[in-house]
């Protein structure tokens, strides 16, 4: 897929990988729609889209809205004219066992990580297939791959993507859209430090399991967004971002079953 002269909207722009996703869309001559729920790093992506070059609309709003979502397209229609790509970023974290996460909380996180997937997709799909060659970009996760114990929110919804994406390309076979389903492993971003934590969860536990996990983030977001970007322009269906997920990825297709009795930690033993 040719990057210069398309339009993206993207989910999830204010920090993290989407904004470095922004930053190299923008160098490559793309026309950015960004979303994200808050309105001051989005305004600073933005920002630095536009000193790149190229024309920025910023679209405060929270993805779990979907009468927000409804009126999405027509607003981005206007600034742009077109859109090419559909990059759906936006995601959050949630700690505690299935037992600890309340149905409230579990609602919340699949609310934006699967469910505004499936309503920007049903919003933009009609536009994307106006296009000659069009993409729609879904961030999934490891944890789309394998299921360590205490993510069960955090796995179904990315399993869920998982699952959506692969489905909806073989759908879309014959048309100009294309589907990419994307698996970042350990990503130095604020997602476990900025994820809800059900009440009555023991501190102390929390801060041991927090600390584990920030050990594990180690790929710089720039670094994660050139990997997404090459995908993109190769047309893979699949993109595996990160030595971890790389290797994690192989274990599960080996041993579906037994993978976690070589890595006792992801069972919660260790």
């Amino acid at each position: 897929m040719k990057i210069v002269g398309c339009v993206a909207v993207l989910t999830g722009a204010g920090s993290g990988i989407g904004r470095e996703l922004a930053l190299a869309l923008a160098r490559s001559g793309c026309g950015l729609a960004l979303v994200d729920i808050n309105a001051v790093q989005l305004a600073e992506t933005a920002e630095q889209a536009r000193a790149l070059g190229v024309r920025v609309s910023e679209h405060p709003m929270d993805v779990a809205d979907r009468a927000a979502i409804a009126v999405l397209p027509e607003r981005v229609l206007a600034e742009h004219g077109q859109v090419d790509l559909l990059i759906n970023n936006a995601g959050v974290a949630l700690g505690g066992t299935f037992e600890q996460v309340s149905v409230e909380n579990f609602d919340w996180l699949m609310a934006i990580n699967f469910d505004a997937v499936v309503c920007m997709t049903r919003a933009f799909l009609p536009l994307l297939k106006q296009r000659p060659a069009a993409r729609i970009v879904n961030l999934s996760s490891l944890f789309g791959l394998i299921t360590p114990a205490g993510q069960t929110a955090y796995c179904a919804s990315k399993f869920a993507v998982r699952g959506f994406s692969n489905a909806l390309r073989l759908e879309l076979v014959g048309s100009p859209v294309g589907v990419t389903v994307v698996h970042p492993g350990g990503i130095a971003t604020a997602i476990a430090s900025s994820a809800r934590v059900p009440a009555g969860v023991n501190d102390a536990e929390l801060q041991a399991r927090l600390k584990r996990t920030e050990k594990l983030l180690r790929m710089p977001p720039a670094r994660a967004a050139d990997i997404i970007l090459r995908g993109i322009e190769r047309d893979r269906v699949r993109v595996i971002v990160g030595n971890d997920a790389l290797i994690l990825s192989w274990l599960e297709r080996l041993l579906p079953v037994n993978y976690w009795r070589l890595l006792p930690g992801l069972a919660g033993k260790g």
